[in-house]
């Protein structure tokens, strides 16, 4: 290959993205993945003979359809399993609780809680596609400068006060609530059974770093509920061959394009020459030039470990060490010999193994998890999401075997007393009690386990404080103050570098918008 004309750090699905954008448009593109396997935390990975684990990421809905279509993803092996029904809730009285893709269905549920809560959904719902059609249309676009500096920066704003005069009353006020709300807030203004209020809460704190009283956690729920599979939105689903099946099908349509990728091998810094990047060096020692680079890692290891911090101004470098990155999320696997016995649904199988299914029984419940961590404790009592997406596709483990994913919140990076290789284990054996309580079956029935703390992810991903979303995605820190304020339009302080990942604008999850923006804004710059 010819000197590179970009080098992309890190083969994560966004740093794939802005890979084949940019070679469609004809640039010669190189990406250098430090682990075995592209994908960053959206992988597959055969952690035990016979079976095919999505570790980290586990669920598709918010990758742009523009995105699929553009790379073709279908062609090169995309395929998605949209989960029905969507959400069980056991609680411990007993009763549960379906969500499903038939809204008929799903109101027949509500209303075994409350008749006025099963009349208002519909209009819950049409709230939120209203105003995810806003926010969806401002995913594939640049933030405007903050502050802005000049008339064309003014013009972009008066576009973007454009888009929300077409609004009415309603909408403008649901905007302006989704964005410095509760989930809990948010919710108690539609519905008054703590049952649904407590399904639909988790969407709001999945990831997040509060509980669901905690301000702008609405956000975090309408942000998962943006998504769409086979064009109906709101659902997530299940990708065939795991989540390493998105990233092998972008970087697929990357190489069809003449991307070149390079996997197990580590960047150890970025070359700046006249305050300019100008390549990468590698850990082993080897120079690589090329005419621009883009960091698909997350702000802090971007600027705080790969550039030498005398090419940065002080001002911007205390801005990104300010920015709250670290996490609570944990990652367990399990490989299992059955399914799963619900106390409150006996039978398997059974259309409760084929959603997903919530350890929360309330509100409070999920509050208290969240003041343990916020004090830097594991939570005693943990939300939990499972999934066995086994139940779409078999071909993820050996014959009448399963895999179960519990992402798991609270769990926080650092903490007040011991450390995560010391409380890793017994943290696993008290979310293992606690499935007991739902689940009496779930000990018999684990053949192994991997079990991944923040601090774990952080290891194996590169994500700094093991924050799946590259740092909160909390008001202050969305949009135009994305990463750091003045630097939220995919270029940084350094000519020629960019940041492509989650760090940047629009944000967390598989979606690779942030790829797609930072390519076309390479573009520009050519």
């Amino acid at each position: 290959m010819k000197k590179p004309n970009v080098i992309i750090v890190g083969g994560g699905h966004n740093g794939l993205v802005a890979a084949a954008y940019l070679a469609r448009a004809g640039r010669r593109v190189l990406v250098l993945e430090r682990r075995e396997l592209v994908g960053g935390c959206a992988v597959t990975e055969e952690i035990w003979p016979g079976y095919r684990v999505s570790t980290a990421a586990y669920l598709t809905s918010l990758l742009q359809e523009r995105i699929v279509r553009d790379l073709d993803l279908v062609r090169y092996g995309y395929r998605v399993d949209a989960k029905d029904p969507a959400f069980f809730s056991p609680f411990p009285d007993g009763r549960y609780f379906f969500m499903w893709q038939d809204r008929a269905k799903t109101l027949a549920e509500i209303a075994k809680f409350s008749k006025r809560d099963a009349e208002a959904y519909g209009a819950y719902e049409d709230h939120l596609e209203r105003l995810s059609q806003v926010v969806e249309g401002m995913l594939l676009t640049t933030p405007p400068e903050f502050p802005p500096r000049g008339v064309g920066d003014f013009l972009d704003y008066l576009k973007l006060a454009a888009r929300f005069a077409k609004l009415g009353r309603k909408e403008l006020t649901g905007l302006v609530k989704i964005f410095t709300s509760s989930a809990s807030d948010f919710l108690d203004e539609w519905f008054e059974s703590p049952e649904v209020k407590v399904t639909l809460a988790t969407d709001g704190v999945i990831g997040a770093n509060g509980g669901p009283r905690s301000p702008g956690t609405a956000y975090i729920l309408l942000h998962h509920c943006m998504g769409s599979v086979g064009g109906k939105r709101g659902l997530w689903g299940f990708v065939r061959g795991g989540m390493g099946a998105v990233s092998e099908a972008i970087a697929s349509s990357a190489r069809a394009q003449g991307v070149q990728i390079r996997t197990g091998v580590e960047v150890e810094h970025i070359l700046v020459r006249g305050g300019r990047a100008c390549g990468v060096v590698l850990k082993d020692g080897e120079e690589i030039e090329a005419d621009t680079v883009a960091s698909n890692l997350d702000p802090h290891a971007t600027f705080l470990r790969l550039v030498d911090g005398a090419e940065l101004d002080p001002e911007f470098t205390g801005a990104i060490r300010r920015m709250r990155i670290e996490g609570t999320s944990l990652k367990m696997n399990l490989a299992l010999s059955g399914l799963p016995e619900f106390r409150a649904l006996p039978g398997a199988p059974g259309p409760q193994h084929g959603a997903t299914m919530h350890i929360c029984p309330s509100i409070e419940y999920v509050e208290r998890a969240w003041d343990d961590a916020k004090y830097g404790r594991p939570s005693e009592r943990p939300m939990l999401e499972m999934t066995i997406p086994t139940i779409y596709d078999p071909s993820l483990a050996p014959p009448g075997r399963h895999i179960m994913g519990i992402f798991l919140q609270y769990a926080p990076y650092t903490l007040r007393d011991g450390n995560w290789d010391a409380e890793r284990e017994p943290f696993a054996e008290r979310v293992f009690d606690l499935i007991e309580e739902y689940v009496p079956n779930i000990r018999s029935i684990v053949t192994d386990r991997q079990v991944l703390t923040p601090l774990d992810l952080e290891r194996r991903f590169g994500i700094t404080g093991g924050n799946i979303f590259h740092g909160e995605m909390s008001l202050d820190q969305m949009y135009v103050m994305r990463p750091v304020a003045g630097w939220a339009r995919y270029r940084t302080p350094i000519r020629g570098l960019y940041l492509c990942g989650s760090g940047a604008h629009p944000g967390g999850g598989v979606m690779g918008a942030p790829g797609y923006n930072a390519a076309r804004e390479m573009l520009k710059d050519r």
